[in-house]
């Protein structure tokens, strides 16, 4: 009995224990209920929601005509929610129903799988009730706007679970033009995982006005790991500024035409060319070429803002300096030793012998002398360097330019408290060695001479805009009103024109229907790749155009291989600036009158090209008598150089220019276009005059100049 009573009051224990636990469990319950259930809920939704940052569309790059140079493109993944209310409620009513033409319907925008095979994904994906599917990624705009048309899609996200995650692509609709300059924007992921945006040009330059304000969007963590949308919780991103440019797309082209043609020819190692406009420092053209592992051409730096040795380009530094600091003038004679001249141990060489062992000023600069220009500058500074290096001050070329680009390369200017100044220096200085500038530099002294003498910071931006309203412009800026006293600019110029007349470029300009100044640069290369000995040459030319009243400066610079064929400045920088220069001549609205004179012709010769059944047709409905020399050609010559008028084939050739004088214009067009070149008119009546001349090997899309009389 007594076993009994014991086992009894155990049971009763337990049994008390028992309700005493669950009375305790039930009030914790009601007491976290009512009291913490707030809590508890955040809690739980902290640790299933987060917020996810959602970049703003990166502003756009714009040529000053308003073409696009660097754009952003939406581009999207689609994913399918297949545990979507819409999609489950009434057994998968609505599924089932559009699932046909659904599939019919991507089959028809993505046209990489069959309707069959679309359906069956999305049978499947249904089936084991799959959240944030992935359907396809990298849709397009317009993809992704035929998309939203199709059934079940156009119901809207919550009936048909279909979710599009938009991201963005940076394009460069002109491909190479400009590419380094304008730049790149991308981002990628690091090996620690983390977000890294790699920029260059003035996509970095610009970076925070063009990547905008990021937004955030609250996302909810699903089964699987997956984060989908929480509709209507996005914080929208406010989108970048439009930058625009002052670059002109048509020049640009022009100029990497240019400096392709030459790169390829000699087998350069790189190149550069710029075009700045004379007036306000606006760079309407800046190209860039370096030889790849291939054998192809890319912008693959910014060698415009990267410093050498510039060789005789510089000598106008060292002209200037004599000329304003009354030393010289340019009609006094300099002894140039026969082109070699020994100072302190070292020989000082031409590069051309001179017939003369006197020459004026003016000689020596437009053949170039070495030896002349260190004698400028040693016999005059000698005794007081400072003096020489503070005409480099004026000209800014101690500092960075400062234009929109962050990959400017710093200039070496020497100076005398240097240690590694010597005896040397000066002289080298005088004829461009021992001196580091870029070309951008260089250019901005030869434009501030065709300017009258007022230096212009170079600048690439124009204007920033949002959503096409102003927000900021800027204005061309004069870093230094007067280089040089107006007689000084006077000689400047005119030993810069005879350069282009009688010296160094003579050849190169003989034909031109316009003046050009400038001056052309050899140096000798040493760069750490190459050593002077190694026979690696930079040619360069600097100048402007037309003379007498600039609108453009340009300087052209090209690293050949050593031991090249050509490396003369003349010979290979400065055909690259005369076909820039005929190009802008000949396109210009505001052309200036000629400088040659046409001789006058005999009004009874004359010529008269066109369609050949079109020319025989006129002539036989006059009644004119004719030699037929044709054979099948389409287009043909009629000319009267003798008694007898003869009529000729005009060869056509679709790698080079056709001589289309003495067509109409009509005919003329309907050649040019169908050879795949652009047409520019100026007048009326018959061609009288075309540049590009005949007979050159033409690009796809060149464009050709036509003067009509």
């Amino acid at each position: 009995m007594e076993i009994k009573k014991d086992i009894l009051w155990r049971v009763y224990l337990c049994f008390l224990g028992i309700v005493v636990l669950s009375v305790c469990v039930i009030g914790k319950a009601f007491y976290i209920q009512q009291f913490q259930g707030q809590y508890w809920k955040s809690l739980s939704d902290s640790l299933h929601l987060e917020y996810r940052t959602l970049d703003a569309d990166r502003g756009t790059i714009y040529s000053e005509d308003g073409s696009m140079l660097s754009t952003s493109i939406p581009f999207f993944n689609i994913y399918i929610d297949f545990m979507a209310d819409g999609l489950r409620e009434k057994e998968g009513k609505r599924f089932k129903e559009n699932i046909d033409s659904l599939s019919a319907g991507l089959a028809a925008v993505f046209n990489d799988k069959s309707a069959s095979a679309y359906k069956k994904i999305l049978e499947t994906g249904y089936r084991k009730k799959r959240r944030y599917f992935l359907l396809t990624k990298n849709v397009s705009f317009e993809q992704y706007q035929k998309l939203r048309e199709l059934p079940l899609i156009r119901l809207g996200r919550n009936k048909s679970g279909f979710i599009a995650d938009d991201m963005e692509k940076r394009l460069t609709p002109f491909g190479l033009l400009a590419n380094r300059t304008i730049g790149l924007s991308r981002t990628f992921i690091n090996d620690n995982r983390q977000v890294v945006s790699q920029n260059v040009g003035l996509e970095k330059t610009y970076d925070s006005l063009l990547k905008g304000v990021s937004g955030k969007r609250l996302v909810r963590r699903i089964s699987g790991g997956a984060f989908v949308p929480v509709e209507g919780s996005e914080i929208e991103p406010e989108n970048g500024k439009d930058i625009v440019t002052t670059l002109d797309v048509n020049i640009q082209d022009i100029t990497q035409t240019a400096l392709m043609r030459m790169m390829i020819a000699n087998e350069a190692l790189e190149g550069c060319a710029i075009v700045m406009e004379v007036a306000t420092g606006k760079i309407k053209a800046i190209a860039n070429l370096g030889l790849m592992p291939d054998g192809s051409y890319f912008e693959s730096d910014n060698f415009a803002l990267k410093t050498s040795e510039p060789g005789s380009t510089i000598k106008l530094v060292t002209l200037l300096a004599a000329l304003e600091d009354k030393y010289v003038t340019i009609a006094d004679q300099i002894d140039i030793h026969n082109g070699e001249w020994v100072l302190n141990g070292r020989k000082i060489r031409d590069a051309e012998k001179s017939p003369k062992t006197l020459l004026t000023i003016k000689e020596s600069f437009e053949h170039s002398s070495n030896v002349a220009m260190a004698k400028l500058a040693y016999n005059n500074y000698a005794k007081n360097p400072a003096q020489f290096i503070k005409h480099y001050e004026a000209l800014h070329l101690t500092t960075r330019t400062g234009i929109d680009l962050k990959e400017e390369f710093r200039p070496l200017v020497k100076n005398p408290s240097r240690k590694d100044w010597h005896m040397q220096t000066l002289p080298s200085m005088g004829f461009g060695y021992e001196v580091m500038l870029s070309p951008l530099q260089v250019l901005m002294v030869y434009n501030a001479v065709a300017n009258n003498g007022k230096l212009m910071k170079p600048y690439l931006v124009n204007r920033i805009e949002k959503d096409g309203n102003l927000l900021h412009a800027f204005e061309p800026e004069a870093l230094n009103e007067h280089i040089c006293s107006e007689e000084t600019l006077r000689q400047l110029k005119e030993c810069l024109n005879a350069v282009c007349v009688e010296g160094t470029a003579k050849s190169v300009f003989k034909d031109a229907l316009y003046t050009a100044a400038g001056k052309t640069g050899t140096t000798r290369v040493n760069d750490g790749n190459f050593k002077y000995g190694d026979g690696a040459y930079q040619s360069s030319f600097a100048g402007y155009f037309p003379a007498s009243h600039p609108k453009y400066s340009c300087i052209v610079v090209i690293k050949n291989k050593p031991r090249a064929a050509k490396y003369f400045g003349g010979a290979v920088a400065a055909p690259v600036f005369r076909e820039i220069a005929d190009k802008l001549f000949a396109e210009s609205a505001d052309r200036q009158p000629l400088y040659i004179a046409e001789t006058a012709t005999d009004s009874s010769h004359w010529r008269w090209s066109g369609n050949e059944k079109e020319l025989k047709k006129v002539m036989d409905a006059l009644q004119v008598q004719y030699a037929d020399s044709t054979g099948s050609g389409k287009w043909s010559i009629a000319s009267n150089t003798t008694a007898t008028l003869v009529l000729t084939n005009l060869i056509v050739s679709k790698q080079t220019i056709p001589d289309v004088k003495g067509m109409g214009l009509k005919d003329a067009i309907a050649l040019l276009e169908g050879i795949n070149m652009k047409v520019t008119v100026k007048g009326t009546g018959k061609v009288t005059r075309q540049s590009p001349d005949a007979g050159l090997i033409f690009n796809r899309g060149e464009t050709i100049a036509l003067e009509l009389n």
